[in-house]
């Protein structure tokens, strides 16, 4: 991954070759258009980001609580572009649905565990991406976060100001693994 030194978006942006900004361009608008209230675009992990802000979290992301929880990130690479969707890896039914849906419009997924690369903007469904942001509203996104990482009880985060209300996704279990069966000889 090319990693930005870019302070802002804008700066960022700028940086970009023109082909390349306008796919970004293209992607970043759908994001922007369908996120709820209350995720903040900042530049985070060299890319452009999509996180909840420590004003609505402030126990920030695990690994570095320094940073504000990421949710996503659109970034252009060395041979293509990416789109990270934390969501995706962390439920599986939102895994299933997007993937399914993903297929109905005929369109090639190459997707990672949470990225999906692409080379121009016409290459991915925008439509099904703009569904999995409507689905997954800020505070779903933090019970699933806290969730996962196995706390008892959510931390309760301050609302965002005139936060849209989102229904709530379906909560991810964790797989069973079937019992090993016993050799016979």
């Amino acid at each position: 991954m090319v990693q930005s030194k870019a302070k802002t978006v804008a700066e960022y942006l700028d940086s970009l070759p023109l082909d390349r900004r306008v796919e970004i361009e293209a992607v970043r608008r759908v994001l922007l258009d369908n996120l709820d209230q209350g995720f903040a675009e900042v530049m985070q992990y060299g890319m452009i980001g999509y996180c909840i802000p420590h004003s609505i979290f402030p126990d920030g992301y695990h690994c570095d609580p320094k940073q504000p929880l990421p949710f996503g990130g659109l970034a252009a690479q060395k041979n293509a572009c990416s789109l990270y969707l934390m969501p995706l890896y962390m439920e599986s039914p939102l895994l299933k649905w997007f993937q399914a849906e993903w297929k109905k419009t005929g369109k090639k997924l190459d997707m990672g565990k949470a990225c999906i690369r692409f080379k121009k903007a016409d290459d991915l469904a925008l439509d099904v991406i703009a569904g999995v942001l409507k689905k997954v509203g800020v505070q779903n996104y933090i019970d699933t976060y806290v969730g996962l990482r196995g706390e008892a009880k959510a931390a309760k985060p301050k609302s965002p100001a005139k936060g849209k209300a989102k229904p709530a996704a379906a909560k991810a279990s964790p797989a069973k693994k079937p019992a090993a069966k016993k050799r016979v000889r």
